[in-house]
């Protein structure tokens, strides 16, 4: 794969960002490709590994030294398709998937792995550029009709896949357009919306009939559902968010990190929010509680604002700065990362507790009172986290946003009126592997991505589409040519 000798002979190199200065008054992607010819060395450091990690560090299983190599000698045309044959949308995931597969690779003992993200995203940049991507139609039509519900990347990946095959598919989406998380939970700056919009067009033309507007289980009744599809996908993500009770978390300006970035992303699509739902971070001092993905989306989303200050605290302990590889390694490993947005202006803390907001007079926050902890293992091994005495605090706060994650789909609605088994998490019930796989405790209703895993990564919420989409096939026809 590659150039046999090329990891000895080219360096690692990656995109760059635009100036600090530069991206943060606006709301548009900031990062500055490499060039062809770059993308085609960093190919070349593609080695014969033998037994090639990648694979297993990606969850959608991408065939990821075949299409290295085909960049490294030029054959781009052949490339987008071995990319595509493993996932439907290498334009979301070259952008941000944190690359697990990167970890995986061989040449990350040395801490200079393949560029398999940036490639990636070069593939399928030019594929659109060249117009190499087509409408794949099906010439046959099962006369199946299927109901996905959610059009996060597990339902858009799971309509794709089973119009391919032949079915009628109707996907529906509770908010005004579609994508999900995709469309107004990750910010524009990180995902440009039309990247989403022109994969529409194709699915379109594939015969995915997009119902946005319709919250199954409110304003369509998941009975109406059974009676009209033959079989109906629960796509729906986890959406309950983790929760903060302790004393002032009813203060104004104490809110939901996705309510924040809902709102702002609307705004900068040109969707009309009222004043009342739209949360300003301008001139305001910001703490995020919650040090992930979100957690930086909104620090990034805060700078853009113009905050005076932002602080995000985690209550977990400082990783690493670097992994032990003989101990972690091809798995993904815990150590210190510093997103774009953090790299914008953030004041980070680790080992932190919130133990109360605190209020002025009229009712408006204007400080959190913390603690800091300690981290120690008791008898079987197990962390266990306890305030250190006398380490009490207070941080300035105009506006606090709740970035702890989630926990579970939302049960009331649609979940309820289905009565599906849910999990000791709260998350729908399914198996992935056998007769049964991905179908729910009720017979014809499947269910993939978060809503069914819990809380996860896009390119997982893909791969399970893709599957999903091939169990609701076998189930309707007896048997499927899907890929798994």
């Amino acid at each position: 794969m590659g150039k046999p000798t090329g990891f000895r002979e080219y360096v690692r190199l990656d995109r760059g960002y635009e100036p600090v200065a530069d991206r943060v008054v606006h709301y548009n992607e900031f990062v500055v490709p490499l060039s062809e010819a770059d993308i085609s060395t960093q190919g070349a450091r593609c080695m014969d590994c033998g037994i090639p990690f990648c694979h297993t560090g990606c969850p959608v299983n991408n065939i990821i030294p075949d299409w290295n190599d085909l960049v490294y000698r030029g054959d781009w045309r052949q490339a987008i398709d071995v990319l595509h044959s493993t996932n439907n949308f290498p334009e979301f995931t070259g952008r941000i998937c944190p690359a697990p597969c990167e970890a995986a690779c061989t040449l990350n003992l040395e801490d200079a792995p393949v560029a398999i993200k940036t490639i990636e995203c070069a593939i399928i940049d030019k594929a659109w550029a060249e117009g190499w991507i087509k409408p794949e139609i099906s010439h046959h039509k099962t006369r199946r009709h299927v109901a996905v519900v959610g059009s996060g990347p597990a339902g858009l990946a799971c309509s794709q896949q089973l119009a391919r095959a032949g079915h009628f598919v109707t996907l529906f989406e509770k908010q005004d357009r579609i994508g999900g998380l995709l469309r107004y939970g990750i910010p524009d700056f990180k995902l440009n919306k039309h990247l989403i919009d022109r994969r529409m067009s194709q699915m379109r033309a594939e015969g995915v009939d997009f119902r946005t507007n319709v919250h199954v289980g409110v304003d369509i009744s998941t009975a109406k559902l059974q009676t009209d599809f033959d079989a109906v996908v629960l796509a729906g993500g986890s959406e309950h968010p983790r929760d903060l009770a302790v004393p002032g978390r009813s203060l104004n300006n104490v809110h939901f990190a996705m309510d924040f970035l809902r709102a702002n992303s609307k705004r900068v699509q040109g969707v009309k929010v009222p004043d009342s739902e739209f949360i300003s971070a301008e001139d305001k001092h910001v703490v995020v509680i919650g040090g992930g993905d979100t957690g930086s989306d909104c620090i990034g989303t805060s700078n853009r604002h113009g905050a005076k200050s932002v602080t995000q605290i985690e209550i977990l302990p400082k990783p690493p700065e670097k992994e032990d590889k003989a101990i972690t390694w091809p798995l993904w490993p815990n150590r210190l990362r510093t997103s774009s947005s953090q790299e914008e202006g953030s004041n980070r803390m680790w080992s932190v507790a919130t133990k109360a907001f605190i209020g002025d007079a009229e009712g408006h926050l204007k400080a959190l009172q913390c603690v800091k902890l300690e981290w120690t293992k008791n008898d079987s091994g197990q962390w266990q986290m306890s305030e250190i005495p006398g380490s009490e605090f207070e941080i300035k706060a105009d506006l606090a946003l709740l970035a702890m994650g989630f926990v579970h789909p939302v049960h009331e609605g649609m979940l309820q009126q289905l009565d599906v088994t849910l999990d000791p998490r709260g998350n729908v019930a399914s198996p992935t592997e056998g007769h049964n796989a991905y179908q729910t405790s009720v017979e014809g209703v499947f269910s993939a991505g978060d809503m069914r895993r819990g809380q996860s990564l896009v390119v997982w919420a893909i791969r399970e589409g893709r599957q999903c989409a091939r169990a609701v096939d076998e189930w309707l026809m007896g048997k499927s040519d899907l890929p798994k």
